[in-house]
This record gives structure tokens, C-alpha cells and sequence, in this order.
């Protein structure tokens, strides 16, 4: 069971500031929240319908890579403003 203070510890770690109120109704929120999400434990996986076989992380394999910096040009040039190989942008402090 999920208590006020709990909560009240999760909130300062996450730096926010709740109330007593808050604090309570998170912890009510919170023991729902992790009521629903308990059912997955109560799935019965034993059948695993419409599985032919081992299920196996499926990547693609990497074809021919283009070659190294050969649309650079192009993409600096769409840009609004460049400088030399790099795009320019406003400071932002």
C-alpha cells in the first residue's frame, strides 16, 4: 500500500512541492495506477497461440551504405544560414 508520505518522499526527490491533499490523492492514484498494472502478473502465458517457433529479436541487415559526406552540400545549403560546414544558429543562453 502506497502511504502520504510515500509520496511526499518521491516528491522531493523529484523536486515538486504537493500538499498534504495532494499528497493523498496521489497515493490513492498511484495504488490504482499499480492495481491495473499488477494484471499483467495474472496473464496466463502458458498457451502462446499463433507462435510457430522461437521469437527472435528480427533486425534488417544494412545495405549499401551511401558514401561518407556525399549529401553534406545539399543539406547545408537548405539551411537558412551556414558557417563553413556547419549550420548557424542563434545563441541561446
Amino acid at each position: 500500500m502506497i502511504k502520504k508520505d510515500d509520496v511526499q518522499k518521491l516528491a522531493n526527490l523529484a523536486r515538486i512541492e504537493t500538499t498534504d491533499t495532494e499528497a493523498e490523492e496521489f497515493a490513492n492514484d498511484l495504488e490504482h495506477i499499480l492495481e491495473y498494472v499488477g494484471q499483467v502478473n495474472t496473464l496466463d502465458l502458458s498457451d502462446e497461440q499463433g507462435q510457430t517457433g522461437p521469437v527472435f529479436n528480427v533486425m534488417r541487415e544494412d545495405g549499401d551504405a551511401h558514401e561518407s559526406g556525399a549529401h553534406t552540400e545539399d543539406l547545408l545549403n537548405a539551411a537558412p544560414d551556414r558557417e563553413g560546414n556547419y549550420f548557424k544558429v542563434k545563441k541561446i543562453l
